[in-house]
């Protein structure tokens, strides 16, 4: 967490402060852009431009206790990845359905590591992943998806279904299905 203090100095210019700020932010959110862009290229690319903007607003930040900075620099790294996919025109928001796509336990997501979650995480499609990630991670509400991605909210829920459906089968192809493995 970084402390109040370590804020007020870097918006006043001091170097350290500065680069304390820069070294307790560039990992988490590298990894955020990673779960959204799977291309590194395209995460270092947008890890650069939130970076920019988290310390270009720096002086607008408002400190609301620990963590408050770190959840304010997510906000703008995660609106950056939309943007980036946006501008990729992908068309990542729409999957076509994946009829192979069985339920499982309901629980197996829940017995994975982070590292394990994560590794699964980049190999959704694109519109499941980042709707995934949205609602899952970063606690946004079906609406919020719907008007940051510019989709209906019915296919917001349709496609967080099929991202944990189709995590749910990563994890049975990966042999996680073994519940002695897994509960």
């Amino acid at each position: 967490m970084v402390e109040k203090r370590t804020i007020e100095k870097a918006v006043n210019g001091n170097q350290k402060a500065e680069r304390l700020l820069y070294d307790a932010l560039c990992k988490p959110l590298f990894m955020l852009c990673l779960r959204y862009l799977k291309h590194q290229e395209d995460a270092e690319d947008v890890l650069s431009s939130a970076l920019i903007k988290v310390f270009g607003s720096l002086h607008k930040f408002e400190y609301e206790g620990d963590g408050s900075l770190e959840a304010w620099s997510r906000k703008i790294t995660v609106n950056e990845c939309l943007m980036c996919l946006r501008k990729q025109k992908r068309s990542p928001m729409m999957v076509e359905p994946d009829e192979n796509i069985s339920i499982v336990d309901e629980g197996i997501l829940d017995k994975l590591s982070a590292d394990e979650l994560f590794e699964l995480i980049l190999q959704l499609p694109e519109g499941y992943r980042t709707v995934f990630n949205l609602y899952e991670i970063e606690g946004y509400t079906h609406a919020e998806i719907s008007k940051n991605l510019g989709i209906s909210l019915g296919t917001s829920k349709s496609q967080l279904s099929k991202a944990r459906n189709y995590l749910k089968k990563l994890v049975t192809a990966n042999g996680w299905n073994n519940a002695s493995k897994i509960i």
